[in-house]
């Protein structure tokens, strides 16, 4: 991992963020709580192929399900602060308020975007990410009830899919992303990806205004006439079990 030089404790540019991820770096933290951020490139990336998921019959069961409530950007706040919560598996996480705030403008500019699953009226679990041209940035996933980040995730690849997307980055390699279908490249065979997925989408300057042509759609899923991502009904759920049925 290549880790640049650490900001100082100030507030990061969203159009920054942008022409970061455009060149395949990214801002972390120490911890929950560290007041600056530094910028990483690593060595091996962690991708996962669009059409290399692997969905078991036990999740594709889940995914079929009504045990879940499944919703696009409902409450992208909520989400975000979820994933960067202690919990007694990780106690600590490398998103502190510098990259939270950051997120959620970028959220309102249209560019971050959550995954929800719902127990009830409970966040049960989900993720967020950065959509830029034809590339997704996986930023992190959380589950406080069994299998919600993975449900986040099927319906996510599913989204991609059906979107025109053509990279799913996931930055680093776990083993819960390994058994799903995530490999790891070197950084050279990454940046040929990102650049296939980008195109000419950002620019000489990575600019923030992405012609529809160049841009993967997120909401390609939703029913006509429903408010784009609202919620992932039983419709979606069918098209999303077409859909990874031919990669599991």
């Amino acid at each position: 991992m290549v880790a640049h030089r650490r900001q100082p404790p100030k507030e990061l540019d969203p159009a920054l963020i942008l022409r970061a991820y455009a060149m395949g770096v990214f801002p972390m933290a120490d911890a929950r709580d560290a007041g600056s951020v530094y910028w990483v490139e690593p060595k091996l990336r962690g991708v996962l192929p669009l059409d290399g998921f692997h969905l078991s019959r036990s999740l594709r069961k889940v995914v079929l399900s009504d045990r879940f409530r499944v919703t696009v950007n409902r409450d992208f706040p909520a989400m975000i602060r979820l994933c960067a919560e202690s919990a007694q598996d990780r106690p600590d996480t490398w998103i502190n308020g510098v990259i939270e705030r950051a997120f959620i403008q970028l959220h309102h500019r249209g560019h971050a975007h959550s995954i929800e699953c719902w127990d009830g009226d409970r966040l049960a679990g989900g993720l967020y990410g950065l959509a830029l041209g034809r590339a997704f940035f996986g930023e992190s996933m959380v589950t406080r009830v069994r299998d919600a980040s993975k449900v986040a995730l099927v319906h996510l690849v599913a989204r991609l899919q059906a979107g025109g997307f053509r990279l799913l980055d996931c930055q680093f390699i776990t083993d819960h992303l390994a058994s799903l279908g995530a490999i790891e490249i070197p950084r050279d065979d990454y940046v040929a990806l990102l650049a296939a997925a980008l195109g000419d989408s950002t620019g000489s300057t990575g600019a923030t205004a992405l012609p529809s042509s160049a841009s993967g759609d997120l909401f390609a899923l939703d029913a006509p006439g429903e408010e784009a991502g609202t919620v992932s009904g039983p419709l979606s759920r069918k098209v999303i079990a077409q859909l990874l049925g031919q990669t599991s």
